[in-house]
């Protein structure tokens, strides 16, 4: 039997990279006000209809969700999948360096867990949506979806990334995507610790996407570099603060 794979990324990578980076506040673009919130509650509800509510989660949510959950269940979801598509300058990222958030975009499959929402639907799903939408127009819209679990399908709200937002660009290729990561923070944190966190609180229930487990790999390779870089006094401006080579987990490529 293979040996269970070995993640590249670890806790010290996140911690190379970790910078303290005050807030900047709301960006200057129109945002989204209590009219639009209650509006965009309204539809959910209507498309619910009688069904109980769950959402589908494939990132933050599950270990930083915005509500009540009850415990969740594996589910897939398919015609979308998990792209680094939304840019960030706030959060994860700044305007002089900025980040990428994963949303769901059109296309393949995504795996994750459908988790059933405990408290009134109307106040739960306000909370959700000032959760994952601000700006206007917004870049992650919710919308019910049907998700295939091991018990039957369900529908679920899920946050889907829009072409039309302010913040959606395609997924760079890997290698800029990894670069962009390992290189990113805001004052949530860095875009390593995001990719890690999503890795770490999938694998519990069995769910391993083979793109973030590549991923991973080239961002803990790019810190590493950026790492050895500073301390010959070549490093990348955001990596100015590294002094030394990050310490390799035992099993790790070299």
């Amino acid at each position: 039997m293979p040996p269970a794979p070995v993640l590249q990324l670890t806790k010290a990578h996140v911690e190379r990279v970790h910078r303290d980076v005050p807030d900047p506040g709301p960006v200057n673009y129109p945002h989204l006000d209590d009219d639009d919130y209650a509006a965009l509650t309204a539809g959910l509800i209507a498309d619910i209809g009688s069904d109980p509510l769950y959402v589908f989660a494939y990132g933050s949510l599950i270990w930083k969700p915005a509500v009540e959950f009850g415990p969740g269940t594996p589910a897939t979801l398919f015609g979308w999948h998990r792209s680094f598509c939304l840019r960030l300058i706030r959060f994860r990222g700044t305007p002089e360096q900025p980040g990428l958030m994963m949303a769901l975009d059109r296309g393949g499959s995504c795996r994750g867990l459908a988790f059933p929402v405990v408290g009134e639907p109307a106040i739960e799903i306000d909370k959700l949506l000032r959760r994952e939408m601000t700006n206007k127009p917004p870049t992650n819209m919710p919308r019910v979806v049907k998700v295939v679990t091991p018990t039957g399908p369900l529908r679920a709200i899920a946050f889907t990334a829009s072409k039309a937002g302010r913040f959606y660009q395609p997924q760079p290729p890997m290698p800029e995507t990894a670069r962009i990561l390992a290189r990113a923070c805001g004052h949530w944190g860095s875009g390593a610790d995001y990719l890690l966190n999503t890795i770490e609180h999938l694998a519990p229930h069995g769910i391993r996407d083979r793109n973030l487990w590549h991923l991973q790999a080239l961002v803990a390779q790019q810190i590493e570099a950026d790492a050895e870089a500073a301390a010959r006094g070549l490093g990348h401006p955001a990596m100015s603060h590294a002094s030394a080579p990050v310490e390799r987990r035992p099993g790790s490529e070299p």
